[in-house]
């Protein structure tokens, strides 16, 4: 049933925001010179896959977690992209092509082995990774891997239809704030 929510809600959502991705896709060209930001990413049952977001930061910056970034990467249209959770819009995709789920755990890197550790001992690598998710509307990041870890498998436990629902709300309306960049 998720899945078949997922793939008409990015349909739909990919379809309606179509004006919408372009705009920012120019002036993403403008930014930076290469709008989309395309990143290797452990995804369910730990198989890799490639996360596609709007680029927020110069193309030069190391391929690292964001809470380890430096923030002067981060571009003023990446600041406004971030701020508003827009950059996220193309992982649509991701959605559609049945790498990602709407709701679920956000995906990490492979070089984040604490992380991946945490998770694979809970479990978490049983369902797809997703855009948003109990952890972010409760601002819990990456920087904290245990703790990820278990709001992860909290949210998989506690998974149903109403809060597949509320979570993406919650993310609609401005609750959490992602992974924060130092």
């Amino acid at each position: 049933m998720i899945r078949l929510l997922d793939f008409l809600l990015a349909l739909f959502g990919l379809f309606i925001a179509s004006p919408f991705l372009l705009i920012l896709f120019v002036i993403g060209m403008l930014d930076t010179g290469s709008p989309l930001f395309r990143q290797e990413r452990v995804g369910k049952n730990k198989k890799p896959f490639t996360l596609v977001k709007f680029r927020t930061m110069k193309v030069d910056t190391a391929s690292v977690a964001s809470h380890l970034a430096s923030a002067r990467s981060i571009t003023k249209f990446g600041h406004f992209l971030r701020k508003t959770k827009l950059d996220e819009l193309p992982q649509l995709w991701n959605v559609l092509k049945g790498e990602m789920s709407l709701v679920g755990p956000r995906p990490g890197l492979f070089n984040q082995e604490e992380l991946t550790t945490e998770r694979d001992a809970l479990g978490v690598f049983d369902v797809r990774p997703g855009i948003t998710g109990l952890s972010q509307v409760s601002e819990v990041d990456m920087s904290t891997p245990a703790l990820l870890a278990r709001t992860d498998k909290q949210m998989i436990e506690t998974m149903s239809l109403g809060n597949y629902f509320k979570y993406i709300m919650m993310t609609v309306t401005g609750s959490g704030q992602g992974d924060r960049v130092k």
